[in-house]
């Protein structure tokens, strides 16, 4: 996750909770109901793979329905695990509420898919300023690091 607090000036990566830079998208359910976000539920992926899924971004903007365990989940709430996850992460780091953030999708989602990540945000309870894609997101991330000392970016 990528993070900017507002009139800091400085742009950085934030280890989640875990210690990891990066959470992949797979969300598992443990036996009573507790959730697995990231590397976690990743872990779970071979031992447990009728309650964990990892390929639901591919569903967004579909009337796929996920199965986890015993619960048909659309694509969007799926996801919605993943932005509480990261906003957990994100207000344990500034120590303070987050609400407003920037999305990033794979670069071939479509009109759809960007319309139910919007969705997927509403449900976690964030507000999107923007959702740009994943090059594009790397690309800033990697500049941002790169800035010569005395230039603005």
């Amino acid at each position: 996750m990528i993070v900017s607090a507002r009139g800091a000036g400085a742009t950085r990566l934030l280890e989640q909770s875990n210690g990891d830079m990066l959470t992949p998208s797979v969300v598992g359910l443990g036996d009573v109901g507790s959730v697995f976000v990231g590397k976690a539920a990743k872990e779970r992926l071979t031992t447990h793979p009728e309650r964990t899924i990892s390929s639901f971004k591919r569903y967004m903007g579909t009337n796929h329905a996920i199965t986890l365990g015993d619960l048909s989940l659309w694509p969007e709430e799926v996801s919605a695990f993943v932005l509480r996850s990261l906003k957990a992460d994100a207000e344990a780091f500034f120590k303070d509420e987050v609400t407003e953030v920037v999305i990033s999708v794979p670069a071939y989602f479509n009109e759809h898919q960007r319309k139910a990540t919007i969705a997927a945000r509403r449900l976690a309870g964030l507000k999107v300023r923007r959702i740009i894609n994943e090059p594009t997101a790397a690309a800033l991330a990697y500049g941002f690091s790169e800035v010569p000392e005395g230039a603005t970016a």
